[in-house]
């Protein structure tokens, strides 16, 4: 009767542990994915920009060793580009943002270029924030050429940005510029007036910052609610999430303790 009791009480006791250790181990933290705790996006690319990738681990081996990408431009002609900088891979779940928050955006550029005039094409250094492929701010900023630009922006959170949802509403960023080449007497000769932009990456060896923090809070609070969409519903039981599981758990556990009292008494 002894060791009936004992397996009873074991098989509520491994029941127990494996229903309160499921949600620990499916919470394991991927440094990549933004969390209340990880919410920094930082930001990544080759030397010459040809790709730009964020996630929200501070380490990459891939980026430029540099710590920036630049893309240089021929005398007499536009400093132009127009690039995305997003995921490298998606959410694996919903990010949900306070409604009270703020965005804040730090940027490390650098350009060179000529100033705008009455004939020539212009553009501002224009950046966008995206979620997914939908615009939801953007704003221009004036830079001064030969010489480091630390862009700071900082974004209120609005109704559309308090949810983002994995697979296809990834933040990412676009970066607008557009000016003449560099000119001037002796260009070509004494001077050298090619034109270029450079994007830091995060982890710069030039001190520049480069970064989205977000205000990330968790799915479950309730201030995340009233947004665009709410966070996913527990259900209308009232009970803490996984509290049903766990009371199932304990009566199945129950069960086997009276079925061990029943067969000793019979």
């Amino acid at each position: 009767m002894i060791g009936k009791k004992i397996s009873a009480f074991t098989l509520l006791a491994v029941m127990l542990i494996a229903v309160t250790g499921a949600p620990a181990s499916a919470q394991a933290a991927d440094a990549k994915q933004p969390s209340v705790e990880n919410p920094h996006m930082h930001i990544w690319g080759t030397d010459n920009i040809g790709q730009c990738w964020t996630h929200f681990d501070r380490n990459e081996t891939t980026s430029a060793v540099d710590g920036y990408g630049e893309k240089e431009f021929a005398q007499n002609q536009q400093v132009d580009v127009n690039f995305n900088c997003a995921m490298s891979e998606s959410f694996k779940a919903d990010m949900y943002l306070n409604p009270n928050g703020t965005i804040r955006i730090d940027v490390g550029i650098y350009v060179v270029s000529g100033d705008c005039s009455d004939t020539a094409e212009c553009q501002e250094l224009r950046i966008s924030l995206m979620k997914g492929s939908t615009i939801v701010a953007q704003n221009e900023f004036a830079t001064n050429t030969y010489e480091d630009n630390q862009i700071i922006w900082e974004i209120p959170v609005a109704e559309n940005m308090t949810r983002w949802n994995k697979s296809f509403e990834e933040p990412q960023l676009q970066f607008e510029y557009s000016k003449p080449n560099p000119a001037g007497l002796g260009c070509g000769v004494l001077i050298d007036c090619s034109g270029a932009f450079r994007l830091y990456y995060s982890e710069n060896q030039d001190g520049l910052n480069t970064e989205v923090l977000f205000p990330v809070i968790n799915a479950s609070d309730p201030i995340a609610v009233g947004g665009d969409d709410g966070p996913p519903s527990t259900g209308d039981s009232g009970l803490l999430p996984g509290f049903g599981l766990l009371a199932g758990v304990g009566s199945l556990a129950i069960g086997a303790v009276a079925a061990s009292r029943f067969y000793r008494e019979g």
